[in-house]
């Protein structure tokens, strides 16, 4: 059966498997909203649970990391990001009522995007914006713009923060920019060491290294991408679903939706298609003083048939170079016409480092909304 809506002329329909996805989650859910360019940014987080006392430093703080104008090799745009609460919190506390919130684009620059309106940039969104809705914002991107990772990050946190409170943490780090890579199986031990770097390279010497290499694609006026790996510590064993809702499903697409990433991989990820059976099982081995055996390695990234195993949560995300760089590119004007376009505005060289706290936000995201679901399956048990 097909269910439709009538528009306000009542001559044509809509039909509802059309309608925008701006929703994110199940029990917890983020609709956000906003363009780049626009007066402001924001969304609305539904179903946190009530007697949460958020900090706000720590959110300001995610954001920050995040933002443009303050780290190396990215766009010159400063926002201030900062965040006002609608609803949602009283006394300091969560209600339970839905957490609205708003960030105003204050350094917004529009008329640095007027020379595109009539032509598309290679590597956008603007020529499928414009294929699918007949319509686009030109300037910055509008809502294809990474400026609305902004809410994703203010989200995420509040939910980082409540899985800190059950003892679940979750740590990104850039573990490669272009071809310059950390040393195999290099990760951190703790945040501090991943914030101790301006690109969230914890390893000192490749930092240096990308360093150089990103200096010299500034001269040369090109960009690059690279490969930000994530950790999940401290979930309980047990969470997603068997079929078509595995927690690794749920999380790669989320990361999927980050702007510029091009492909996502758990544990031993496409590694594991050149290893043998033997090499990539992970040995259980019983543990009298635990109720389920322990395993002998972690190959398998912390997952097995789409459910939690209780390990370390291990991924990697890779992300595509910043598609508007500073190099005359042969494009198509709106009206089909050949033409060459010099990309004008502010933008970044490498976005990856950038992408760290976002990957973050939406990995924290994921794992409170299967938490929660499975608490309510757990007291549907008993």
């Amino acid at each position: 059966m097909r269910v439709s809506i009538l528009s306000d002329s009542n001559e044509s329909f809509i039909p509802l498997w059309y309608m925008a996805h701006n929703t994110f989650g199940s029990l917890l859910s983020l609709t956000s909203f906003g363009e780049s360019h626009g007066p402001a940014i924001g969304g609305v987080l539904d179903g946190f649970p009530p007697g949460f006392r958020p900090d706000m430093a720590m959110m300001q703080r995610q954001l920050s990391r995040r933002a443009s104008g303050r780290l190396p090799f990215s766009s010159a745009r400063k926002e201030e990001d900062k965040l006002e609460f609608l609803s949602g919190l009283f006394e300091g506390k969560t209600t339970g009522a839905p957490l609205a919130f708003l960030i105003r684009n204050q350094d917004a620059r529009p008329e640095d995007y007027d020379h595109l309106k009539e032509a598309y940039r290679p590597g956008h969104a603007d020529l499928t914006y414009t294929l699918k809705y007949g319509h686009r914002d030109h300037r910055g991107g509008g809502r294809a713009s990474a400026r609305e990772t902004a809410t994703w990050v203010v989200a995420g946190s509040l939910a980082q923060q409540w899985l800190q409170d059950k003892g679940v943490q979750i740590l990104a780090w850039v573990s490669s920019i272009g071809c310059v890579m950390l040393p195999p199986h290099y990760a951190p031990a703790s945040m501090e060491e991943v914030m101790a770097s301006s690109l969230a390279i914890p390893h000192p010497e490749t930092e240096k290294k990308a360093l150089e290499m990103l200096n010299k694609l500034a001269s040369e006026g090109d960009s690059t991408g690279g490969v930000i790996s994530g950790r999940i510590s401290g979930s309980p064993a047990g969470i997603g679903e068997p079929v078509f809702d595995k927690f690794h499903a749920s999380l790669g697409k989320a990361l999927l939706s980050i702007n510029a990433a091009k492909g996502v991989e758990f544990g031993e990820g496409f590694a594991a298609s050149r290893m043998k059976g033997s090499e990539h099982n992970d040995p259980l081995m019983p543990s009298p003083a635990k109720q389920s055996p322990e395993f002998g390695s972690n190959h398998a990234g912390g997952l097995l048939g789409g459910i939690t195993t209780g390990q370390d949560i291990l991924f990697r995300l890779a992300f595509k170079p910043v598609s508007s760089i500073q190099m005359r590119q042969e494009t198509s004007s709106t009206s089909g016409k050949p033409r060459q376009i010099d990309i004008a505005g502010r933008h970044d060289i490498c976005v990856v480092h950038r992408a760290v706290p976002i990957v973050e936000a939406l990995s924290a995201l994921v794992t409170a909304d299967f938490l929660l679901r499975y608490n309510a399956y757990q007291g549907f048990q008993d």
